[in-house]
């Protein structure tokens, strides 16, 4: 992914770069290449799965499913169920493709309320680079911890606060802004745009959706990534790429 800061304004009205049309657009040639880049395969994936730890058995849902990469790794690591959910509904054919009557995909926007989706239905929630796409975190992430069993987990990466602000030059840290990026997608620049916000954001807005952070990561790329690109790996290895949170929907407290 090469990346070209651009600052947005916020238009009024959502343009073709938005989500979910960015990456209906993008389609098969992004999923080819989430498939391999060392950024997803050898850094984001790994990730979620080890702080996910042994999904044997456990129902996941995966939001923000996209061509069903991680989907797919669920289901090989003998997930009971596994059902994915994307706002692009390309990438919602694209995963149901890859994983068959193995996984049940819905074309769902996440900003707005799950219905379809029962109380307590799932053990582990899996949200890879997904929540930034949204301003507001308060309504999503009440719904994943209405899905949520007590005791389960929902695992979630983001952009990293500090590498954001730091690329964009954005004079304010501490604002929830808006922003554009540029990505080569099978040698073509792509246009996407994002939310970038602070830390203390990300964090109270687990917090506020009732959920108990457990673990905070800045996880170092696997070993591969060396052999497959070493430029990334340094990029990867010295300075904060993406953040990783596991937080658990509590038990209730004894006699409620």
């Amino acid at each position: 992914m090469t990346r070209q800061p651009d600052h947005d304004e916020r238009p009024e009205q959502p343009d073709q770069y938005d989500q979910p049309d960015q990456y209906d657009e993008m389609g098969a040639e992004y999923a080819e290449h989430t498939a391999s880049h060392v950024v997803n395969a050898h850094y984001d994936r790994p990730a979620i799965l080890a702080l996910a730890g042994d999904v044997t058995g456990r129902r996941v849902l995966d939001v923000g499913c996209a061509a069903g990469h991680l989907s797919a790794l669920l289901i090989e690591r003998g997930a009971a169920s596994v059902t994915g959910i994307d706002a692009s509904a390309q990438m919602v054919r694209l995963a149901g493709e890859r994983c068959g009557d193995s996984g049940r995909f819905h074309h769902a926007d996440l900003a707005a309320p799950l219905d379809f989706l029962a109380d307590a239905s799932f053990d582990l929630v899996t949200a890879s680079l997904v929540l930034h796409y949204l301003e507001d975190w308060s309504g999503p992430l009440t719904e994943l911890r209405r899905v949520l069993r007590p005791g389960g987990a929902l695992v979630m990466s983001v952009h990293h606060p500090g590498e954001d602000w730091h690329w964009f030059e954005r004079p304010d840290y501490f604002r929830t802004e808006r922003v554009t990026d540029t990505w080569t997608v099978a040698g073509r620049p792509r246009t996407v745009r994002f939310y970038r916000r602070p830390l203390g954001a990300a964090f109270n807005a687990l917090r506020d959706a009732g959920f108990t952070v457990d673990r905070l990561e800045e996880p170092m790329p696997r070993p591969e990534a060396r052999e497959q690109d070493p430029a990334w790996f340094d990029l990867l290895s010295t300075a904060p790429r993406f953040l990783y949170f596991r937080a658990l929907r509590p038990w209730p407290a004894p006699g409620l």
